[in-house]
């Protein structure tokens, strides 16, 4: 159980570096597309990876 508990926060918290790299990677312009600014990328990465 605890070891279950454990790959299903590294694999949450993989999910988060690979949002927080790719939003790293737009432009402000593309960020606004999406709703998102430069501020609350980090916000917006770790929601959508479930932290």
């Amino acid at each position: 159980m605890l070891i279950t508990l454990i790959l299903k926060r590294l694999a949450a918290w993989r999910r988060y570096r690979a949002n927080l790299r790719e939003l790293g990677q737009l432009t402000d312009r593309e960020l606004e597309d999406i709703g998102l600014s430069r501020g609350n990328v980090d916000y917006a990465a770790r929601m959508s990876a479930g932290l």
